[in-house]
């Protein structure tokens, strides 16, 4: 690391002793990382202070030389503008000239803060909030009050936590109970009252339980139209309505989102991955995108599309997280704090997906989160914990789960079984890439073509064609939570679905145990059922997920590998019935024996399915353990994950989620992806040959209007500062949105400040004759240690840089002179060059 050397702070003629062990590197920019403290703030000494106005003139003095913002330097529209809080010292007070004034003694409003599709300085809003910390403890000492206080704020993130829990358990209590109503209300009403589902409605009936489905309190749409519920015309009525319901629920849903929250459509995961690397897209966390995905969601859900909802949690639990951030001062001012918020919200909302709390917190630390210190670890626990027990206490389905698909299994299962199961483990893997190319390729088509430009119909035309599909078939009709429900259960006596329909010998039936039996013809039917339910699936979902709904992807990925597991389980159980004398069979399945369970096929046929789409292993397994509450299966489901994992990738190495985030042009550079390329930094730095040189700004010989004219004529998001055109002496960098704030603030409330003042970026004025308009001191937005490297570093250093400090540029120098910058774009344009993919889509669509 020897190449990486930021600007020396003796230059600067400052002394050692001004400087706290905490970064300066002003460049650390954009992406955290978790070891974004451990790496990035114990090389390069933050100044202290850094972030909050000075006391004293010594004090100024003391970190005028430490500080500043300079992250961003990029030809493409401003990537990170928000560089916030950092105006509020002061860069020097020592010269008394009465014709120059640094005017940003007191913090301006803008300067320092984020604009939209912009990188937060992860390295600054951490040193922001440790100056934060040590003022707050530094005073509790001083009173009883500030003691309070001090008090107060080590225990607000525990506060915010439990905010965060009860609300998101609240909401997907709402969503779960809504969801469950609206999509009965597909195929009848409850007489009782029309609040009531089907399930709520017959269970005060005096039904018998294998009637418990036909209680008289639950009507048909053809037995309220018709007043029966046979016949051809009664079976064609409950089908129109029941695509009536669904093209009514799927319309209002799309059209909600069009009008009043784009981005309340998708599964948010890809956005939520790219927000929580540092990225900033005002509103996608806003109050008006929960309103309406909350409200979405449900119809969404209960239209009958092939999605989920648990994908779309995530996103609604971190609006939550966002939105109560605003409650809590060090939380609404500081975007690295909010984003260890994020990553607790994340978990919570997984949390109550799947009623999985472990699994949330696993969720979000392999899966979402570019930035997860251990104090996050504990606090996601808890967010999770509260919002599972939230969730519980409303007990949406009444049966004091929290999820619809809970089952337990008890019979343990043979090492034999494991090749059905890494079976299962191949075909998850083989779907997952499957899906992942075809669901891509479809998505790029509706970017590029005037599909896009058709949401509604598109929504319209997806859900007539699957509602018209699903109606015949009983296992594509019901919700797809049910689907799976019923797909996970092991056949007891008092089953009465078809999949349960086997020749019944009661002789040897011993307690609730039954052993394997032939399967009777209701078996046989729901077989080529779930076979074209398979298939339907398989496709339908492709279409569904992306489009402008609310549409969460777990849920059908479980649905097909649970029909298939259920299908490879049922054949398995049959073949072991009739040759239980074979050599494979004859150690450990004797006749009679209740040895195959085909629910515990399906449950590791869903597991594989899900990892082979998005890639995830330990937290995939936890939360599938967690939903089984069997300790003896984890076995199973790590086969099967690992397999399908190894499947996939071996086709393809990207998930859906960073797949999306491909496709969308955000910037997000993967940490978990090699870089073996052996090209150097001066192949990838601006200005290249035959290039306009670097467009850079001189530290004291610059009048006002030749840098606003640098402003106007370029787009650049920062620039860096030399000592003189002639020397190119790097000096700094500054931002682009300070430059023009402080321009703007500075003709307005500083007298003399003319269009030929000077602006200087030292620490005393540079001498000029004394009918010179007053001079602009803007030592304050500087940063005076820009991350540099050398021309000959390679390019696998460099991109390591970028990936564990979260920088968004660097400047490339050669025996101390400037020659050019690398920014975060240039990298990834960079890597897609050398991936032949084409560069240009390194863009913010």
């Amino acid at each position: 690391m020897a190449l990486i050397k930021p600007v020396s702070w003796l230059a600067a003629g400052y002394s050692k002793s001004s400087l706290s062990p905490f970064p300066a590197g002003g460049g650390l920019r954009s992406r955290g990382y978790a070891c974004l403290e451990a790496l990035a703030m114990d090389q390069k000494g933050y100044r202290r202070g850094s972030f909050q106005s000075s006391t004293s003139d010594e004090d100024m003095l003391e970190i005028a030389g430490a500080s500043l913002d300079f992250s961003m330097a990029d030809d493409d529209p401003p990537l990170d503008r928000e560089m916030g809080g950092f105006s509020s010292y002061n860069g020097g007070g020592m010269n008394g000239t009465s014709t120059m004034m640094d005017f940003l003694e007191e913090p301006l409003p803008g300067v320092g803060t984020y604009e939209d599709f912009n990188t937060i300085d992860w390295v600054r809003e951490k040193s922001r909030d440790r100056d934060r910390h040590r003022e707050i403890t530094s005073r509790s000492k001083e009173s009883t009050w500030a003691l309070i206080h001090s008090v107060s704020d080590a225990f607000s993130g525990w506060l915010l936590m439990l905010l965060i829990g009860l609300l998101a358990g609240s909401l997907a209590g709402l969503i779960d109970i809504s969801a469950h109503w609206m999509t009965d209300l597909k195929e009848g009403v409850c007489l009782a009252g029309f609040w009531f589902n089907h399930e709520h409605c017959c269970w005060k009936s005096n039904t018998t339980f294998t009637d418990r489905d036909k209680c008289p309190e639950w009507k048909s749409w053809s037995q309220l139209i018709l007043g029966h519920g046979e016949g051809a015309f009664a079976y064609i009525l409950n089908y129109f309505m029941y695509v009536i319901w669904a093209l009514l629920f799927s319309l209002l849903a799309v059209l909600l989102v069009k009008g009043f929250a784009p981005y309340a459509c998708g599964s948010g995961i890809p956005e939520i991955k790219t927000i929580l690397s540092g990225f900033i897209i005002r509103g996608y966390l806003g109050k008006w995108t929960l309103i309406i995905k909350t409200i979405t969601l449900v119809l969404a859900v209960s239209s009958g599309l092939s999605l989920g909802k648990e994908g779309p949690l995530v996103h609604v639990a971190c609006c939550c997280g966002n939105i109560l951030c605003h409650l809590f001062t060090k939380y609404r001012k500081n975007e690295a704090k909010r984003r260890e918020v994020l990553s607790a919200a994340a978990a919570a909302g997984v949390s109550v997906a799947f009623g999985a709390p472990i699994g949330g917190v696993l969720f979000s630390l392999e899966e979402v989160s570019y930035y997860f210190p251990l104090k996050t670890l504990w606090r996601s626990f808890f967010a999770a914990l509260v919002a599972a027990f939230t969730l519980r206490s409303i007990n949406p389905f009444g049966n004091s789960r929290l999820v619809l698909f809970y089952v337990e299994f008890h019979m343990p299962w043979h090492l034999l079984e494991l090749v059905p199961f890494i079976l299962l483990g191949i075909f998850g893997g083989l779907w997952g890439a499957f899906f992942i190319r075809s669901n891509i390729a479809w998505c790029r088509r509706r970017k590029t073509t005037k599909l896009g430009k058709y949401p509604v119909l598109e929504v319209f035309v997806v859900t007539a064609i699957t509602a018209v599909l699903a109606f015949p078939n009983e296992y594509t009709r019901m919700s797809t939570s049910e689907l799976i429900s019923e797909l996970f259960n092991d056949c007891g006596i008092l089953d009465s679905s078809k999949l349960c329909e086997y020749v019944n010998d009661f002789n040897s039936t011993k307690g609730d145990d039954l052993p394997d039996r032939a399967a009777g013809p209701g078996v046989y039917t729901a077989m080529w059922q779930l076979a074209l339910a398979l298939i339907m699936k398989v496709f339908i979902t492709i279409f569904t997920f992306g489009m402008k709904v609310p549409s969460g992807l777990f849920i059908p990925s479980m649905a097909v590998g649970a029909i298939a597991g259920r299908l490879l389980g049922v054949a398995v159980e049959q073949l072991a019935y009739y040759h239980h004398d074979w050599a494979i069979f004859s150690g450990w399945c004797s006749q009679g024996a209740d040895c195959i369970t085909p629910g515990l096929y399906a449950m590791v046929g869903a597991a594989a399915c899900l990892g082979g789409v998005t890639r995830m292993t330990v937290s995939l397994v936890v939360i599938m353990f967690e939903l089984t509450g069997g300790l003896e299966y984890i076995v199973p489901l790590m086969a099967a994950a690992m397999t399908s994992k190894w499947v996939a990738d071996a086709i393809g190495r990207e998930g859906i989620y960073d797949a999306h985030i491909r496709l969308n042009g955000y910037p997000f550079l993967e940490a978990k992806e090699e870089f073996s390329h052996k090209t150097l930094a001066m192949d990838v730095m601006r200005p290249r040959r035959n290039d306009p040189p670097l467009t850079v700004i001189t530290q004291d010989s610059m009048t006002v209007e030749d840098v606003e004219t640098i402003i106007n004529e370029t787009t650049y998001s920062g620039y860096p500062v030399v000592v003189s055109r002639e020397s190119q002496r790097l000096v700094g960098f500054v931002l682009r949105r300070d430059l023009i704030i402080s321009i703007e603030n500075a003709r307005k409330k500083q007298d003399g400040i003319v269009s030929t003042s000077v602006i200087y970026f030292t620490d005393h004025s540079p001498p000029l004759p004394p009918s010179s308009p007053s001079m602009l001191k803007l030592r304050s937005i500087l940063d005076l240690s820009p991350f540099t490297v050398t021309d000959q570093t390679p390019m696998e250093i460099v991109v390591d840089i970028f990936r564990k400090l979260g920088l968004r540029q660097c400047l490339v120098t050669h025996n101390g002179k400037l020659l050019g910058i690398i920014t975060k774009k240039d990298v990834l344009k960079h890597i897609a060059q050398l991936a032949n993919q084409d560069p240009d889509s390194i863009l913010f669509n």
